[in-house]
């Protein structure tokens, strides 16, 4: 008689042909926009014949003398490596056609949509790109490769950004796990990362809370390419024993290494792809685990992709202690992102996690984050 697939075979087999075609993408000859190439000479025309007068020949902006006005805060530097790869050219195009206002900033960014044909738009951005004179700009991570977030699936991307992130059962005993994450980018490939994390739980008919195991961690980005849509990265993590044993805390030292790869495609679906391993000091204390997650989404913006992004995502999340007779615990986590100020750099996700596999003692959970951007300004600013 012919055994039936378990689902936990099934999605097994499922999450290895994800990895399978994700890195299969790496092999094709993909071009993430193979339609026209930009005029840089044509850009430069239109930049001459306009936008000098306020940003300037060399991308600085023109003297407050000349330009007639002072300048905002969020006036743009193009010469400042840092601040123009991680931004996409989505967001510049959508300022120049729509204006400041319609992204948040200074109405003495006017808008251009009626005055200049898109394809000197796209020219005069691709323009803007070669004021970044580092040495090493053609290796910055550019932000197009800059994914939604994910709710548990790390990305490779480095970034500036706080998120607040809680789940909360959705049967069994109350318990919610709240993680304030502060991510912050330091040149052009490294990120360093500090998660620190709040648990409260009902036990008893009581609650106890205390602080979790903390973690902190940098990454470092091997690869990028914007032609391929692809990026990879590494990160190491060392999570000390602060908090609770009661309340799930490891007891001991843990080294967190993994590796993210993430891919975009011209149809703007995108996989994201992590893989490492806890790696307790004390083993005997808490078990070495290994752990893998994909998610696989889909970014919807209206307005030729210039206006609010939606981003529908499933996650599958797969973790397993590395004993004896232990088991592989398989979730399906579906969830939606969605940018929520005009300037999208205040961001919302909302998820529910549900066991597939050893289930005894695993609730579902709803899982869901605000997620700020801080390098592209004020929680308050940009509505």
């Amino acid at each position: 008689m012919e055994r039936r697939s378990t689902a936990s075979e099934r999605i097994a087999v499922f999450f290895v042909v994800l990895v399978i075609a994700t890195f299969s993408a790496l092999l094709l000859p993909q071009e993430l926009r193979p339609g026209r190439s930009a005029n840089v000479a044509n850009g430069r025309a239109v930049y001459d014949g306009g936008c000098i007068v306020c940003h300037g020949a060399d991308g600085k902006g023109a003297p407050e003398t000349s330009a007639g006005f002072r300048r905002p805060g969020t006036f743009p530097d193009f010469t400042s490596c840092d601040q123009t790869t991680p931004e996409p050219d989505a967001n510049w195009k959508a300022v120049i056609v729509h204006g400041g206002p319609h992204r948040g900033f200074s109405p003495i960014m006017p808008a251009f949509g009626q005055l200049l044909a898109d394809r000197d738009i796209d020219d005069v951005i691709a323009y803007l790109r070669g004021f970044c004179a580092n040495n090493t700009r053609r290796h910055w991570p550019r932000g197009e490769l800059n994914l939604p977030r994910a709710i548990v699936t790390e990305k490779a991307f480095p970034e500036d950004e706080l998120v607040v992130t809680t789940a909360a059962n959705a049967s069994g005993a109350p318990g919610y796990e709240t993680h304030f994450i502060h991510e912050q980018s330091f040149g052009p490939f490294d990120q360093i990362e500090i998660d620190a994390p709040w648990i409260l739980q009902d036990q008893n008919h009581s609650y106890a809370s205390h602080v979790g195991d903390m973690t902190f961690g940098l990454k470092h980005v091997l690869f990028s390419s914007l032609r391929t849509g692809s990026i990879f990265a590494l990160q190491g993590g060392i999570l000390p024993p602060t908090g609770s044993t009661k309340l799930g805390g490891n007891g001991t030292t843990v080294f967190e290494p993994f590796a993210a790869f993430d891919q975009l495609f011209p149809t703007n679906t995108w996989v994201q792809l992590q893989m490492g391993a806890d790696l307790p000091r004390h083993p005997k204390i808490t078990p070495q685990s290994l752990f893998g997650n994909i998610a696989v989404g889909q970014t919807i913006a209206g307005d030729h992709r210039l206006g609010r992004q939606w981003s529908p995502m499933v996650e599958f999340v797969a973790a397993r202690d590395l004993q004896d007779g232990a088991k592989t615990d398989w979730d399906v986590l579906p969830e939606m992102q969605v940018t929520l100020s005009p300037r999208q750099h205040i961001r919302a996700n909302v998820g529910v996690r549900t066991p597939f596999t050893d289930t005894a003692g695993r609730s579902p959970q709803v899982e869901f984050y605000v997620l700020w951007d801080w390098a592209d300004g004020k929680f308050w600013e940009g509505w």
